[in-house]
């Protein structure tokens, strides 16, 4: 969850460098006798305005998905799942934790960890 945030973070503080960066140039680079029209400015920072907003739209999806892969692991805990493994075995087992690594959930099943694309089915812990 930190790292996607992180990411974010980092890429709008890229792109607000890179827009100011570009903008500073453009009125440096300007004809004195034909200076950017203020439409043209306001357009210009409206757009940057807009790109801030989805990076940070962006980043609080990103936050959301981190908590509904928690909620989802904390709600397996104790459950028993079947799984197909990776060698096309078939296994039920008893999910004791989770962990929720490079922003994939996994379960850990009988000190096995097992990612979510792997399960078939759930039944209740007798």
């Amino acid at each position: 969850m930190a790292t996607a945030a992180v990411s974010a973070s980092t890429t709008a503080d890229v792109s607000r460098d890179q827009f100011l960066k570009l903008l500073v140039a453009q009125l440096q680079a300007q004809d004195p006798l034909e200076p950017m029209k203020d439409q043209e400015f306001t357009a210009q920072l409206a757009q940057f305005s807009q790109l801030a907003g989805i990076e940070k739209l962006n980043a609080n999806f990103s936050d959301l998905l981190a908590l509904q892969q928690i909620t989802q692991g904390a709600g397996l805990i104790g459950k028993n799942v079947t799984y197909q493994a990776s060698d096309k075995t078939i296994h039920t087992g008893h999910v004791e934790g989770f962990s929720v690594t490079d922003g994939h959930l996994q379960l850990r099943v009988d000190g096995q960890e097992v990612p979510l694309s792997q399960f078939q089915g759930m039944t209740a812990a007798a």
